[in-house]
């Protein structure tokens, strides 16, 4: 039984054709080439059966296939008997890879561009491309599938109706919790991505700029060793020490809550001054941070300011 082409699908008995094939479970199944054009074809983000039909067809079909590394896509071809030529197109590489696949269009070529999981273009190679490739004309066809945004959103038991993805935060603190404070802002469900060698740096930049909110770490999304991790943001941070740092991670954060109130700065004010009469600096930005809803560095640099106007010196207990 061979798979039904779709309209983007030519005949499947053009010369040549007879390499063009792909195997699922011991059942070889002729793949028609694909009608000349660029194919975007999302690939498992770990599991390698995450792949559809459609996908294993075009990949079986196409005359070359785009890919970020060749060693890792080759690992999918070979375990669905895939013979199409692989060619590297990544960020090092795109800009002298580009004008010869424009070029193999041109002659009529079907290509597919890959990346190492997941869709292509998000957080990934791929944007350059497609847009010379409409410039020039030519078919861009999506063929969708795996997504680990939007696996992890499915999963972190958060609001989904409106959410934003960030893709990879700064690595640098200072840069990262800029960027943090500007996303704070955003009313819906934040989504990122962090490597296992800051992401408990991440946490803590989270919990201080978005206490309150709830949260999830997924790591190794659909992999041996998948781990979904489900608690308010500050809680996470806590046992930030203990977490597994091996893998891949997406850190979903949830909005801010409906009844959260934001203190106006001239409230915020009065209350800081109230607190650092009597307390410290430390404990009065933690009662501060508690009551008006803003982030910890914002009240934390506040808090200075005011300590100085009162107390002269640094500010600084």
């Amino acid at each position: 039984m061979r798979a039904k082409p779709s309209s983007n699908y030519g005949s499947d008995t053009e010369p040549g054709s007879a390499n063009r094939t792909f195997l699922i479970g011991g059942h070889v199944l002729n793949a028609p080439k694909p009608v000349p054009g660029l194919y975007l074809v999302a690939t498992p983000i770990g599991h390698l059966g995450d792949i559809t039909l459609r996908a294993l067809e075009t990949l079986a079909g196409v005359d070359i296939i785009a890919c970020e590394d060749t060693r890792i896509t080759r690992r999918l071809t070979e375990r669905y008997a895939i013979s199409a030529e692989l060619k590297p197109y990544h960020e090092h590489n795109a800009a002298m890879a580009r004008p010869k696949i424009l070029e193999k269009l041109a002659q009529g070529a079907s290509i597919a561009l890959v990346s190492d999981a997941g869709t292509p273009l998000i957080s990934d190679p791929g944007f350059k491309l497609v847009r010379e490739v409409c410039a020039a004309g030519h078919a861009v066809i999506a063929v969708p599938g795996a997504s680990s945004v939007l696996a992890a959103l499915s999963v972190a038991a958060l609001p989904t109706d409106r959410f934003f993805f960030e893709g990879f935060l700064p690595p640098r603190q200072v840069a990262r919790r800029t960027r943090l404070a500007e996303l704070a802002r955003i009313d819906a469900t934040l989504v990122m991505f962090e490597s296992g060698n800051r992401v408990q740096e991440t946490l803590a930049d989270l919990a201080e700029t978005m206490a309150g909110r709830d949260a999830a770490i997924c790591r190794e999304l659909t992999k041996l060793h998948e781990e979904i991790t489900r608690a308010p943001i500050s809680e996470l941070a806590n046992a930030a020490g203990t977490l597994e740092t091996r893998g891949e991670f997406v850190l979903v954060v949830g909005p801010p809550r409906a009844d959260a109130n934001v203190m106006t700065q001239h409230d915020l004010d009065d209350l800081l001054r109230a607190s650092l009469s009597r307390d410290s600096v430390k404990d009065s930005v933690a009662h501060a941070v508690e009551l008006s809803g803003r982030p910890r560095r914002e009240v934390y640099a506040r808090a200075l300011e005011l300590a100085k106007e009162t107390r002269g010196g640094d500010g600084e207990d």
